[in-house]
């Protein structure tokens, strides 16, 4: 019989409920008996031992706690009697050893991608249509409008027949008739898997410095392998000038392969004259993106993002170390991975730092780590509010906890690189990208630095995408996999009950890659429209 509890690590002290405990019920685990004295919900800890005021919790074999009171063994560890701390760590120089994983059977694979012209490789083929500023919202909005369905990409029909049918049952006083489910049109460019409107708040009114790191985020979306082609909209006054988004660009792409049309609506003084001419030649462009065809590539090609969001007790048992398992097989393939959300770092230093390949690495993160505890510090904050209500509520007190099972989603693999926000990928391997927290803005950094699949793992469930890269979410529980079938792309929750192991469903979720990178599967996000970008704002406005 499966085990109601798990002792993740041989030291912690901390037992993790599988299922519900009632009071009073005994739990043995690994020749132990625990004398659960109140209720504990699954995916909470409850003590393994006596704690007195001021001693550590220990879970995952490190620190991810303080006992706030005494607490007696068999109680509920909560808001209330515990609080984050975590473990000082230290740069050391040492050699990293790591076992990589058998990927024999998976060195002569391939997947279906598109192949770029600076040999770069997309699991995608996008036309982007991005404005420069938020005051060109509103035309991204009228292109969408005009363009999406006319092309065969909307994934809006149901909802709008849903509507009509519904005013018409008001205006006649009638019992509203169901909508007709509809899918995605007859697209009029086959080879083009869609066109992308990106909206945003960002591009005036703040610092010099949040608008270079716009135009830096976006130039890493228009070179993106999974991107034909891109529509820009500027005004023409703000910080973030087209000047300075071509400056970014040729930084990445110097020989301009990316085909890029420019408009500036006070250039044009009129709104229907610009918006007819992006149209008509964002329809050109289309046509010549439509020529891109998918290939065979090795999976070496693969750059694995990794991300959680609405995470859970459970998600450090399932989805984060099957997600870590495929990054390390993607890895182990000489393909890349990349792991952001350094304040879910919070905890795990030591271990980030000793998997390093160099001191200058392990100088950069550290750098990073410190720089951006400080900016939080400035503002009144700290790396220990990062647990949301749904965390809390879904047994992740402290951040400590939190990060000690999100830090997994990363494999075990050395560090090749560690990356700042907007920065580009250049090294095989396992990457650091420094991001924030919020699931939004850390896929949307992940894409720009040249992730091109996004595996998202998720306890409580979220219905995070990304306009340029498919985004596979994970569901840490099968509960949740059920209920929230509509946006989870494949379900851990046999590793909680013991019906299957990490590396069976390992296998599993690495084929469900091949087939999203080669088109083959389409994910939940892309299905929904499901289109979040939002940039980190590091500054303040003015």
């Amino acid at each position: 019989m499966h085990s109601v509890a798990l002792q993740i690590h041989p030291n912690d002290d901390l037992i993790v409920a599988l299922a519900d405990i009632c009071a009073g019920q005994q739990v043995s685990l690994g020749g132990k008996n625990y004398q659960v004295i109140e209720p504990i919900r699954a995916k909470h800890k409850f003590a393994g031992r006596d704690f007195y005021k001021g001693e550590l919790l220990t879970q995952y074999g490190i620190t991810v706690g303080e006992a706030l009171c005494d607490i007696p063994a068999g109680t509920a560890i909560k808001l209330g009697n515990a609080r984050h701390s975590s473990q000082a760590y230290q740069a050391n120089s040492i050699e990293y050893q790591w076992q990589a994983p058998d990927v024999t059977q998976l060195q002569q694979r391939s997947f279906q991608g598109f192949r770029r012209a600076d040999g770069q490789v997309g699991t995608a083929n996008y036309w982007l249509v991005v404005p420069l500023v938020f005051c060109q919202n509103r035309n991204i909005e009228m292109m969408r409008n005009a363009l999406q369905d006319a092309l065969g990409y909307s994934s809006e029909a149901h909802y709008i027949d849903y509507a009509r049918n519904l005013v018409r049952a008001y205006q006649s006083d009638t019992t509203p008739v169901p909508a007709t489910r509809h899918g995605v049109g007859k697209k009029v460019f086959p080879n083009v898997d869609g066109v992308k409107f990106i909206t945003h708040s960002a591009g005036c009114g703040g610092t010099r410095e949040d608008a270079l790191a716009l135009c830096k985020l976006l130039a890493g979306y228009i070179y993106h392998p999974n991107v034909a082609g891109a529509t820009i909209l500027s005004l023409g006054c703000q910080n973030a000038q087209i000047s300075l988004l071509q400056q970014e660009l040729s930084k990445l792409d110097p020989q301009h392969n990316t085909p890029v049309l420019w408009f500036e609506q006070q250039q044009y003084g009129q709104e229907r004259p610009m918006l007819e001419d992006a149209i008509d030649q964002t329809l050109q462009g289309l046509a010549v993106a439509n020529l891109c065809q998918r290939e065979a590539v090795p999976l070496s090609h693969l750059r694995i993002g990794v991300e959680c969001g609405g995470s859970d007790g459970f998600s450090g048992l399932s989805a984060n170390p099957l997600i870590g398992r495929v990054a390390d097989k993607t890895v182990a393939l000489g393909g890349s991975a990349i792991l952001g959300e350094f304040p879910e770092l919070c905890g795990v230093e030591q271990n980030i730092l000793d998997r390093c390949k160099s001191d200058a690495l392990r100088g950069r993160f550290s750098d990073l780590m410190k720089g951006y505890q400080r900016h939080a510090q400035a503002v009144g904050a700290s790396f220990d509010m990062n647990p949301s209500p749904g965390n809390i509520r879904d047994g992740l007190i402290t951040d400590a906890m939190k990060s000690a099972g999100a830090a997994l989603k990363g494999g075990s693999a050395p560090i090749s690189d560690v990356l700042d926000y907007t920065q580009v990928l250049t090294q095989s391997g396992l990457n650091l990208l420094c991001t924030p927290g919020n699931d939004v803005e850390s896929t949307t950094a992940l894409a720009a630095t040249g992730a091109n699949l996004i595996l998202f793992s998720t306890g409580s469930g979220t219905p995070t995408g990304n306009p340029i890269v498919p985004v596979l979410k994970i569901s840490s529980n099968s509960g949740t996999a059920e209920r929230m079938h509509d946006i989870i792309d494949f379900d851990a929750g046999a590793i909680i009950s013991g019906q299957k192991s990490v590396d069976t469903l390992a296998d599993q979720l690495m084929e469900l890659c091949i087939e999203t990178a080669s088109g083959d599967n389409t994910c939940k996000a892309q299905q929904l429209g499901q289109d979040d970008f939002i940039p980190w704002k590091r500054g303040v406005s003015l």
